[in-house]
């Protein structure tokens, strides 16, 4: 009897004084109050949410729209600092605990403000992609993710110097072996700022095809902050360090006006004065009544006869078309050509072909003469 009765008041004593001198009873509560707002943090968001939505539907910027898109993540964790608040007030504790808790609570809570500001991050980038005319579309995402690196950042140093952690003689102390890491990562930093510079620059964006001398030529894919892949037209992903760009001329073909079509025609030798007169001025009209070339003072067209080569007489035809789309291109051309043949045939001409004549002699003692395969 006398150890149920010890085992009865040392029950009621742990009871009563709980865990750091806390009663259990209010343990308990206090986790009930938790766990509650816990629960009811999705209902609650919802609930928040649905008021912001109507409020956004008489407005109509876009802005507001994706800032209730992304506030759904902070709202399902704000009811949980709430929560842990309101349980935490509950407890009668000590002055050490107290400051403990308050600083469980002030971390909370600075965790819910700074994901709060990452979040809006992306409703900011509506306001900067309006500057992607004047700087290129790469170096916008490059800024809103440095925004959203910088935000963490921040919220962490701010959480650290909450638990008296002071962060600027760690970042000091860390001075000498930030050097060592900067002699050591010389390639990374070189094709960091050759990253910047081709943003800066505008050199090249995504989805222009370049030719980067004794390196690659493709479709650039993505620009990274130490590559950019380049994709060839045999569909092979190709990584090229930044720095290349810096060292190697890149042709940017994307950025052409117009795509040149340049033929040397050749036509018998046979072909009278007057066929050529007429194949060159119909072939010249044909171009000038055709929409699909460029007619200007940048892009002239020429039909001449340029040079007599060994087996035929050659005429010039050079024209830059308007497009500058490669499966365009490649319908302007074929369709020039084909009216060209149809011009040559309609002039009763014909295209050449390399030949050679051969001629034989046949000597004799007095004179020579011509060999005659035919004769016996």
């Amino acid at each position: 009897m006398e150890s149920f009765n010890s085992f009865n008041n040392l029950f009621f004593d742990v009871w009563n004084n709980g865990v750091f001198g806390i009663n259990a009873s209010d343990i308990i509560v206090s986790l009930i109050i938790f766990l509650l707002f816990y629960l009811l943090r999705r209902l609650i968001a919802r609930f928040i949410l649905n008021r912001l939505s109507k409020i956004v539907l008489s407005t109509t910027t876009k802005i507001d729209d994706a800032v209730i898109e992304v506030l759904d993540g902070p709202l399902k964790f704000f009811p949980v600092v709430i929560g842990f608040f309101i349980a935490s007030t509950y407890l009668d504790l000590s002055d050490q605990n107290q400051i403990f808790f308050d600083l469980i609570n002030r971390s909370l809570i600075t965790i819910f403000i700074f994901w709060l500001l990452h979040q809006l991050i992306i409703p900011f980038s509506f306001v900067i992609k309006n500057f992607e005319s004047k700087i290129s579309k790469p170096l916008v995402d490059w800024t809103l993710k440095g925004l959203k690196i910088l935000v963490i950042v921040l919220g962490i140093v701010a959480i650290l110097e909450l638990w008296g952690i002071r962060v600027g003689p760690v970042i000091a102390g860390l001075g000498l072996f930030g050097v060592a890491v900067a002699l050591g990562a010389q390639d990374l930093f070189k094709n960091l700022i050759s990253g910047i510079m081709i943003l800066m620059e505008k050199r090249f964006t995504v989805g222009d095809v370049i030719l980067v001398s004794g390196e690659v030529e493709g479709v650039v894919e993505q620009i990274g902050f130490r590559s950019t892949l380049v994709r060839r037209f045999d569909s092979t992903p190709v990584m090229v360090p930044n720095y290349k760009f810096a060292e190697q001329s890149v042709t940017n073909y994307t950025r052409r006006h117009h795509r040149r079509i340049r033929w040397l025609i050749g036509l018998e030798y046979r072909t009278t004065i007057d066929q050529l007169r007429n194949i060159r001025n119909e072939i010249n009209t044909l171009i000038e009544n055709e929409n699909d070339f460029a007619k200007n003072e940048n892009a002239s067209f020429y039909v001449r006869i340029d040079s007599f080569s060994d087996s035929s007489i050659d005429m010039l035809v050079q024209v830059f078309t308007v497009t500058n789309d490669w499966g365009e291109f490649l319908k302007t051309k074929e369709n020039l050509a084909v009216k060209i043949i149809e011009i040559v045939e309609n002039n009763n001409a014909g295209f050449a072909f390399p030949s050679q004549s051969l001629y034989l002699e046949k000597f004799s003692d007095d004179k020579p003469e011509i060999f005659n395969p035919k004769s016996k």
